[in-house]
């Protein structure tokens, strides 16, 4: 995108949208994989996206963590650009340096753990907070004994991920993610690589952070009564675009769309 195709919105930060997909695109050579996508999510909003493999959810999460880069329009976080930054009246790419600013906003749990195996509990919840953030390490050590026992693991701070059950280890990096003290929490199928005997912990944790906290979530879940619990509206993507939004209760019980009736049917006969 050049500089001249966009400007800036006019809310603020503090009335706006915490999170706004304006005209965003996303390919990887002639394959499109979001098409001039337009939604925005609410500051404190818990936002599931639901749709078949391949239709962008995941897509979203990897733009807001800057892990990929859109090929047009603008990701807007708190009335900021995400992947451009302002100068003057234009929007020109952002540099490393803005981009690291932007990133600390943002926490995500992966469907893979992405545990440093070389350090043990305490150390990976605290990482961050000191070498990126410049915590004090004792404040560190503290505010990950807050969440350890958050997420049920106080008896685990000096233990390794392998020592750890895959839940236990999606619960530490849970905590980890919020020791960064984020305004958006983004979810990518954080039990689709667990047991599912260890789903019920994890996803028990993840209900009482939105029950307890204001953070922002941005969830993609194939748990639809996670989904249904957790979240106060559902998008249905399919692809690249968005089929259906509404609260949980339509969206399950009486959804309009009938792309949308068929996936649930075939997700929850799955279940």
């Amino acid at each position: 995108m050049s500089s001249s195709d966009a400007s800036a919105p006019a809310e603020t930060a503090t009335s706006g949208p915490m999170i706004k997909f304006d005209k965003v695109v996303k390919q990887y050579g002639d394959h499109v994989v979001l098409d001039h996508l337009d939604f925005e999510v609410a500051r404190g909003d818990r936002v599931t996206l639901i749709g078949p493999s391949g239709s962008g959810k995941t897509t979203i999460l990897r733009l807001l963590m800057t892990l990929e880069k859109i090929n047009d329009g603008v990701i807007w976080v708190e009335g900021d650009p995400l992947s451009h930054e302002r100068k003057g009246d234009k929007l020109v790419p952002a540099s490393e340096k803005y981009l690291r600013r932007m990133r600390k906003r943002i926490g995500m749990v992966f469907q893979q753990f992405n545990l440093f195996p070389n350090m043990n509990v305490m150390e990976n919840i605290t990482e961050a907070p000191i070498h990126v953030l410049g915590m004090d390490k004792d404040a560190a050590v503290a505010r990950a004994r807050e969440l350890l026992e958050m997420v049920g693991l106080t008896d685990k701070e000096s233990a390794h991920p392998t020592q750890l059950s895959g839940g236990q280890q999606q619960r530490v990096a849970i905590a980890r993610a919020l020791a960064m003290d984020p305004d958006i929490l983004l979810l990518d199928e954080v039990t689709s690589a667990l047991d599912p005997e260890l789903v019920a912990d994890v996803l028990d944790v993840l209900r009482d952070i939105a029950r307890t906290t204001d953070i922002t979530m941005l969830i993609v879940t194939h748990e639809m009564k996670f989904a249904r619990d957790v979240s106060n509206r559902v998008l249905m993507f399919d692809a690249g675009r968005i089929v259906e939004e509404g609260d949980p209760e339509q969206i399950f019980t009486a959804p309009e769309h009938e792309r949308t009736s068929r996936f649930l049917k075939a997700v929850l006969a799955a279940e």
